[in-house]
């Protein structure tokens, strides 16, 4: 067995041991020098405890306090049944017979007059009871009452601060755990105050039984007579209690300690030395003490040296806080050596990444209000909003290679698009809506987001532009619109392992067991990036997890195959699909392929590598355009249309419409809800319709009559 398991068990054993040696000592009788033997270790607990409490920084760096103040009052108290049976069985041999501890508290600090014992235990009685355990209690049921009622805001400051952003999953459970640990800390304190109130009155009854019968006893049982009982049994009963008392008054003044405390990164000794820091707390003390000094009627030769440490004391604080006034002047940096080059100059640690020619840099200057960074981080806000997962920031850099007035988006080191802007111009931009015959003058253009028409103008022509029907967009809204465009066309690409586990971690917070039916088993975190990356690849945007989860948990009880996994996860998911572009109660315009030209399809070519049907290029061309004329002559204000397709063939015509007709949604069978109503407005591949009255040709009769 390992030297770590031995000492994990033997610290398991040693609390069970210690109450099983408390209970003997209340039970079987021990001798004097065991009792002298845990006075001592009892002192040194209750100072120990003291010392704890002082050092802590904040009341949960001493959690286990209430429970270590129960073992400290059980101790106290099995050692005072034990002494108790000692004194009145051996008290009558002499003072020493209930041990040397005991004898000397008598002998010591009452001086042999048990009289004065008496007063001395009535004194340390009243300071403990009526003056700090009260007053901890009192503190300790005030302050477990107001963390209570405090504990719902706390909660609510947490799920806030961890929705906006400001706390990570990890954090905000850390927190969660720290709030519930000091509301049941405070709690227990609430009670543990009581077990120093009652010791302090067992203590007392103790204290009177040991007198009564050690009186009796002596003068019953030994033939002692009255003065010679008073004598030794109540010096010993005395000399016992004061034994007692003091590490009870340490574990109350440890116990007020811990309560009164107020958050704070310093120990007690060093939050209360910072806080009586200031020159102008020791001037009006030493101001004071010196005028009471220079009464006749008062002792000179204690006020005024008291009044001179205190106007010591000042003029060292004011002297050291004039030196830490004086600003520290740093060294300058070393120089950067121009031959040395680090792994930040070689290599691109973000994911998405603006570059800049030198023209466009002052639109990332703080000094100008930095407008493009602003921009941008509106989009990425939008898109995470959009996608569902908080999207990786983005990096603006320059690039000297590039001319001065073009921009570029770089995605994992593939430039996506750029174009070129003018940062002192306004485009003005035509969407359709511009008057013919305009009068706007400037350098013609075309939006790179939409394609469409635009003009760079002057800044005073702005006004102009609008009353003409042109859209008018500064230089920073073009490249964070261009961002936008750019990025919303590849969510699947901005997703990784890492926002994959943010985004399951804060689920686990509401829906730990939904989580658990496929992570960390039978899915692994790059299985579930990959079908997550899949999910938006096909336009299923994750702002609504729960669904999506739920699904992939029914789906992988059946299998672990990627392909089919997605294909199960769309089939469950058909109503999410079709309601992003129709209501359940409308009517969903259909295309569905000839069934001939599907059987072609799904029964022809297959890639070996997907096991994807291979569709060959004039007949995807035909079904492309097809598709896409069909859409223009809808209009752009009608429903997009929704090809049904048999399952095997969704992927392949999924990606061959992508590219030809992007508005197209490409269904199975399976992903169409039973409930949703539809309308058949076409069937790609079908024969035309023959005209009605007009014979069908016999070209088998031709060629005979040939």
């Amino acid at each position: 067995m390992s030297a770590f398991t031995r000492m994990f068990r033997g610290s398991a054993l040693a609390l069970p041991a210690g109450i099983m040696t408390l209970i003997g000592l209340m039970i079987i009788p021990v001798p004097a020098i065991i009792l002298d033997v845990s006075f001592v270790l009892n002192i040194a607990l209750s100072i120990a405890i003291l010392m704890a409490a002082m050092n802590a920084a904040k009341v949960l760096d001493f959690s286990s306090f209430p429970t270590v103040l129960l073992f400290a009052t059980l101790l106290r108290l099995a050692l005072n049944v034990a002494s108790t049976r000692v004194v009145l069985v051996h008290g009558h041999e002499g003072e020493a017979a209930a041990g040397h501890v005991i004898e000397a508290f008598g002998a010591f600090l009452i001086g042999g007059n048990f009289a004065v014992g008496i007063f001395v235990f009535m004194i340390l009685m009243i300071i403990n009871m009526v003056v700090v355990t009260k007053g901890a209690g009192r503190v300790s049921e005030v302050s477990a009452r107001f963390t209570l009622d405090a504990l719902p805001g706390k909660q609510m400051a947490i799920d806030a601060d961890l929705a906006a952003g400001l706390l990570s999953a990890d954090e905000a459970k850390k927190r969660r755990v720290e709030v519930g640990t000091e509301a049941e800390f405070y709690g227990a304190m609430d009670g543990a105050s009581k077990f120093v109130k009652g010791d302090a009155v067992a203590a007392l009854l103790i204290l009177g039984v040991n007198i009564i019968a050690g009186f009796c006893l002596g003068m019953i049982s030994h033939g002692m007579s009255a003065g010679e009982a008073a004598s030794a049994y109540i010096t010993l009963a005395i000399g016992d209690a004061l034994v007692a008392q003091v590490p009870s008054l340490l574990l109350s003044i440890a116990a007020a300690v811990i309560v009164t405390r107020v958050a704070d990164s310093n120990d007690l000794a060093g939050q209360i030395g910072h806080q009586f820091a200031s020159p102008g707390t020791w001037l009006p003390v030493a101001i004071i003490l010196g005028l009471i000094g220079v009464i006749p009627a008062m002792p000179q030769t204690i006020f005024l040296p008291a009044a001179g440490m205190a106007g010591f004391i000042w003029h060292k604080l004011k002297k050291r806080e004039e030196r830490l006034a004086i600003p520290v002047v740093e060294a300058p940096p070393p120089p950067v050596d121009p031959a040395k080059i680090t792994l930040q100059d070689v290599s691109d640690h973000t994911l998405v990444t603006i570059e800049l020619g030198y023209g466009l840099v002052h639109l990332v200057d703080d000094r100008r209000g930095s407008p493009l960074v602003a921009r941008i981080t509106g989009v990425r806000k939008q898109l995470s909003q959009s996608f569902g997962f908080v999207v990786p920031q983005f990096r603006v850099r320059d690039a000297i290679e590039m001319p001065p007035h073009e921009y570029r988006v770089v995605l994992g080191g593939v430039p996506l698009g750029g174009s070129s802007v003018r940062p002192d111009k306004i485009l003005a931009i035509n969407a359709g809506e511009a008057r013919e015959g305009h009068m706007l003058q400037g350098e013609e253009t075309w939006d790179p987001s939409f394609g469409c028409p635009a003009i760079w103008i002057d800044q005073n022509s702005r006004d102009i532009a609008i009353a003409e029907g042109f859209l008018t967009v500064d230089a920073s809204t073009v490249i964070a619109t261009h961002l936008n465009q750019l990025l919303s066309e590849r969510p699947q690409e901005l997703l990784g392992p890492d926002e994959v586990r943010s985004l399951l971690d804060g689920i686990k917070e509401h829906s730990a067991g939904l989580v658990e039916t496929v992570y960390p088993t039978p899915l692994s975190l790059a299985a579930i990036t990959r079908v997550l990356r899949s999910v938006l690849e096909d336009g299923i945007p994750i702002s609504h997890p729960l669904p999506i989860l739920a699904s992939l948990g029914k789906s992988v009880q059946l299998t672990n195959d990627h392909d089919r996994l997605i294909e199960l996860l769309r089939a469950d998911l058909g109503s999410l699909i079709v309601g992003r572009i129709c209501g359940p109660h409308e009517r969903l315009p259909v295309i569905t392929l000839d069934a001939q030209l599907e059987n072609m399809i799904v029964q022809g070519m297959v890639d070996p590598t997907t096991n994807i049907p291979v569709i060959e290029p004039d007949l995807a061309r035909t079904i492309g355009e097809h598709v896409s004329a069909l859409i223009a002559d809808r209009g752009p204000g009608a429903l997009p249309l929704a090809l049904i397709v048999q399952p095997r063939a969704r992927r392949a015509l999924a990606g061959l419409l992508k590219l030809r007709a992007p508005t197209c949604l490409v269904l199975s069978i399976a992903e169409l809800p039973p409930s949703q109503p539809i309308e058949v407005i076409d069937v790609v591949g079908a024969a035309p319709p023959q005209a009605p009255g007009l014979p069908q040709p016999n070209y088998h009769d031709e060629s005979l009559a040939a």
